[in-house]
């Protein structure tokens, strides 16, 4: 009994394993440094259409998350042990191994965005040794516990959540009309890239459903936690971005939208406090997915899929997968490394959204 009661503490409930994960993931980087690019590139139509779509699909996905969690027992491996329980080990397999390199790459794709966040306010230092830094602390603060990567998560979501109350200011500061888009632009030109490169881009915001569902085995009651907090993470950060989308089409012209990937930060009523919720949200993001990718691998080499099982599957007395931590951090730290030589964040958004797509199908 007691060790049952030890082991039960150091699991998640809903609020912290799964919708606060989900909501910080959604709610990061593609919110603060690409929703604007989206508006101006596709138009205020364009961008609803986008977020619509991609919605439709996790709310789909979470439905049927949901559907299969509270009709069977779930363990270890979130997405990957629930189309193995539905459709056999063979095809979760199969999507269980793109789903935990998605997972892995989504890692350089956030430290990518805290890099760009942090280059706004330091513009002279070297990015490559800016992202590297960060990924070091990212992988240094998950490595001494996961626990207390979670804990951090309460802070940064209310530091998201000031941010989002000054970009809100701002509208009231901007009702006399001075300064805002009389007619926005419906349907936009597609500038950098045709609507399905637009929606690539976009997309990665919305697979944070994949977090708190690959946190299935550390979770006390996974029944209820993975559809109460996918589905109400979802809900809340839907009316998020489509009141954002909004908000840009109205504040600036489409040029300025597709120039400026920080003009979150120039149009808030308190820039400082959209800064420092892009550099929480980014930073967020990186440890949930690295928290969150070796369980997921460790699921797989626990039924044996992946070479090397034996050795993927340990874990610590306190159950942090170590193995598998420090080959997710690998993917990861090879992802960024492709990404910082080819392209930054868009480079690597596109691989994830084929990666993502593939497990919701």
């Amino acid at each position: 009994m007691e060790a049952e009661a030890r082991e039960g503490s150091r699991k998640f409930g809903m609020f912290a394993g799964v919708f606060t994960p989900t909501v910080l993931t959604i709610l990061g980087a593609i919110m603060y440094l690409r929703t604007g690019w989206v508006v101006g590139n596709a138009g205020l139509g364009g961008a609803i259409a986008i977020i619509l779509l991609a919605h439709v699909i996790t709310v789909s996905t979470g439905l049927a998350v949901s559907s299969v969690v509270t009709n069977t027992r779930v363990g270890a491996g979130g997405a990957f042990a629930i189309i193995s329980q539905s459709l056999g080990l063979e095809v979760g397999g199969s999507v269980g191994v793109p789903l935990f390199l998605a997972q892995g790459i989504s890692i350089a794709l956030y430290v990518l965005a805290f890099t760009e966040s942090w280059l706004r306010i330091f513009p002279t230092h070297p990015e490559v040794l800016v992202a590297i830094l960060t990924f070091v602390a990212v992988f240094g603060i998950v490595y001494i516990s996961s626990q207390f990567a979670s804990r951090t998560q309460f802070l940064i979501l209310g530091i998201v959540g000031f941010s989002l109350f000054s970009v809100f200011l701002a509208s009231f500061s901007s009702i006399g009309g001075a300064g805002l888009v009389e007619a926005p632009v419906f349907w936009g030109e597609f500038r950098d890239g045709n609507f399905w490169e637009t929606f690539s881009v976009f997309f990665p915001a919305v697979t944070g459903i994949m977090v708190g569902i690959s946190m299935s085995g550390s979770l006390r009651s996974p029944r209820k936690d993975i559809p109460r907090g996918t589905l109400s993470a979802i809900g809340l950060t839907l009316v998020v971005y489509l009141a954002l989308t909004y908000w840009f089409a109205r504040i600036a012209p489409t040029d300025d939208l597709v120039d400026n990937l920080t003009i979150m930060v120039d149009k808030a009523f308190w820039g400082w406090a959209v800064l420092a919720g892009m550099l929480g949200a980014t930073f967020s993001s990186a440890l949930g997915s690295l928290v969150a990718a070796p369980r997921v691998m460790q699921a797989l080499a626990l039924y044996d899929i992946i070479p090397y099982s034996d050795y993927f599957s340990q874990e610590t007395k306190k159950g942090e997968p170590r193995h598998a931590m420090f080959f997710a951090a690998g993917v990861g730290f090879l992802a960024l490394l492709f990404a910082l030589a080819s392209g930054g964040l868009d480079a690597v958004a596109g691989i994830i959204t084929m990666f993502f797509l593939i497990t919701y199908a």
